[in-house]
């Protein structure tokens, strides 16, 4: 029998890569998107008209809206993707990256418990290694205790403790995957990785001068989304649900990150000056490229981030396809093109 899956926030980078890996597999796929005036729907343009796509209006705010969805279909697996997955942003909006990040994954469990669909229903949550923050222990592995240093962290662990109670308590298939880093040609332009892709091409056009950053010594476990929807994928078919940490269990800092857009694009890098809000960026010809803006610091940093995979590879069998390089250079093709 065919199966039928839920993606929340569908119009998303991993939304779109999941609903792409469904489709392929025969499922009939049911997407819920935000109605909002700009068109969200540039990553999944390719899908809207394949015949078991169907899209939604809904919102993890609306209660109402989620339970008529859930009444009209009978999901064998539920995707939630949708977030306010900006860090920085929820900082300025706390209050509703509390409500869609914590409450909204309480909503979609009680849609599959109050409906009677327990049984029937396997649910996945889109967790993050933002729950870490403050790290304690590296790498990062599911047993590693959290210590969320933003608005979002503190929302997703909310999200995070909610799947496992809820597993434990009414017996619904439920996993929280605990992502790091993962980026793409499909990346929003206003998360760092895209910005610095985009903003080196556009350099590399003579479209713009130099880019602006925070904290160039960040490190992050960067991998390509890709891989992890793979990872959301085998989690949700997996005997029974469980928590899983999918990273790549490599570090790479802000910093390196950039130096390796331009050299994609064959522009010399040199740094000047001291770490911090005064230092540079200049190419060989003494232009500044690169310059430090303190308003794109957080409040509250997480300086590294660094993930332990161990335990998807060896219950799962996953690992990941793409290396930092690859993922880089795929985006930095696109950007040249497109």
């Amino acid at each position: 029998m065919t199966k039928t899956a839920l993606i929340t926030g569908i119009t998303g980078q991993d939304g779109g890569y999941l609903a792409e890996l469904l489709l392929d597999k025969g499922y009939m796929v049911h997407g819920l998107q935000r109605r909002v005036s700009s068109e969200p729907s540039r990553r999944i343009a390719h899908l809207i008209n394949h015949p078991n796509l169907k899209l939604h209006y809904g919102d993890l705010s609306d209660t109402g809206s989620l339970m008529k969805l859930f009444d009209l279909h009978l999901f064998n697996e539920v995707y939630n993707l949708a977030a306010q997955s900006h860090v920085r942003v929820s900082f300025d909006m706390p209050e509703y990256t509390a409500e869609v990040d914590g409450i909204g994954v309480l909503k979609l469990l009680e849609c599959i418990r109050t409906l009677g669909m327990t049984e029937h229903t396997r649910f996945y949550q889109a967790s993050t290694s933002e729950l870490y923050g403050k790290v304690v222990e590296t790498p990062q592995s599911e047993t590693t205790p959290f210590y969320p240093r933003s608005p979002y962290g503190v929302a997703k662990q909310f999200g995070f403790w909610t799947v496992k109670n809820y597993r434990e308590s009414y017996g619904i298939h439920a996993s929280n995957g605990i992502l790091f880093n993962h980026e793409s040609p499909w990346r929003g332009s206003e998360f760092v990785t895209q910005k610095i892709v985009q903003g080196v091409v556009k350099i590399a056009k003579g479209e713009q001068s130099h880019i602006e950053l925070g904290n160039l010594d960040a490190e992050r476990d960067w991998g390509h989304a890709k891989d992890y929807v793979e990872g959301m994928y085998r989690m949700v078919q997996h005997d029974y649900g469980d928590d899983y940490v999918l990273a790549t269990g490599e570090l790479h800092s802000v910093r390196e990150l950039v130096e390796a857009c331009f050299d994609a694009v064959d522009i010399r890098l040199r740094w000047e000056g001291k770490p911090g809000p005064d230092e540079i960026g200049v190419d060989e010809n003494g232009n500044t490229i690169v310059k430090i803006n303190p308003d794109f610091y957080r409040p509250a940093e997480v300086d590294l981030l660094l993930g332990n995979p161990t335990k998807a590879k060896e219950v799962l069998g996953w690992k990941p396809q793409y290396t930092f390089v690859s993922m880089i250079e795929e985006m930095m093709q696109f950007a040249l093109t497109n």
